[in-house]
C-alpha cells in the first residue's frame, strides 16, 4: 500500500509532468488563461490519461509482447488516445457546447499530448502492474490538472496587475511558469 501511495505524490508533485518533465507544455499554457477552462481541459486529460494506461498496458500485455510486436508501442498507443479523445469531444458537445467551444484545438490536441503518451509508455517501461499502472495515470493527470489550475490562477490574478509592457503576454507565461516549475523542483528529494 505505501509503494501506491509513493507513486500517487510522486506523480503528483516530485515528477510532476508538466513542471518537472516539461510534457504537455501546449495545453498548459493555451488553456490556462481562466478557470473553469483549465477544469474542464484537466477533467478530460484525466479521464483520457486513466483509460489509456488501462487499455495501453492491456494491449502490451495480452497483445503485443506476447507476439513480440512491441514495435508496433507508439502507434498502438496513439490510436487507442485518440480514439478516447474523440470519445470525450463527443461527450462534452452533447453535455457543455459552451466548455467544448472554449476548449477549441487544445482537446484535440490532447491525441498528440506527448503527457499522455510519456503516460502510458512510462509504465511499461517501469514494469507496473494493472492496477499501479491506472493509479500512475491517474496521479499523473490529477497533477497535470493541479498545476492547469495553479497556472490558471496566477493567470487571472496577473491580468489585474500593473506589468511593464515589454513582459506582458508570453514572456510574462514562460517566466511564472518557470517560477513555478522551480517551486515544484523543491519536492525532488521526498520521494526517491
Amino acid at each position: 500500500m505505501s509503494d501506491i501511495l509513493l507513486i500517487i505524490v510522486g506523480a503528483v508533485l516530485v515528477q510532476n509532468f508538466v513542471l518537472t518533465r516539461f510534457l504537455g507544455i501546449c495545453p498548459f499554457m493555451g488553456v490556462s488563461r481562466n478557470l473553469e477552462t483549465a477544469l474542464g481541459m484537466g477533467g478530460a486529460v484525466i479521464f483520457v490519461m486513466v483509460l489509456a494506461n488501462a487499455i495501453t498496458w492491456l494491449i502490451h500485455h495480452f497483445l503485443l509482447a506476447p507476439y513480440h510486436l512491441e514495435y508496433l508501442l507508439t502507434i498502438a498507443f496513439i490510436l487507442v488516445i485518440a480514439s478516447l479523445v474523440q470519445l470525450v469531444e463527443m461527450i462534452l458537445k452533447k453535455v457543455s457546447p459552451a466548455l467544448n467551444q472554449a476548449l477549441g484545438i487544445y482537446l484535440p490536441l490532447i491525441t498528440t499530448n506527448c503527457a499522455v503518451l510519456g503516460c502510458a509508455i512510462l509504465c511499461i517501461t517501469f514494469r507496473y502492474d494493472f492496477i499501479r499502472t491506472v493509479v500512475f495515470g491517474g496521479a499523473s493527470a490529477v497533477g497535470f490538472t493541479f498545476a492547469l489550475v495553479l497556472f490558471s490562477g496566477i493567470r487571472e490574478r496577473l491580468e489585474f496587475s500593473r506589468i511593464p509592457r515589454f513582459v506582458q503576454g508570453l514572456p510574462l507565461n514562460f517566466i511564472t511558469a518557470g517560477i513555478l516549475s522551480m517551486a515544484f523542483m523543491g519536492f525532488a528529494g521526498l520521494v526517491k
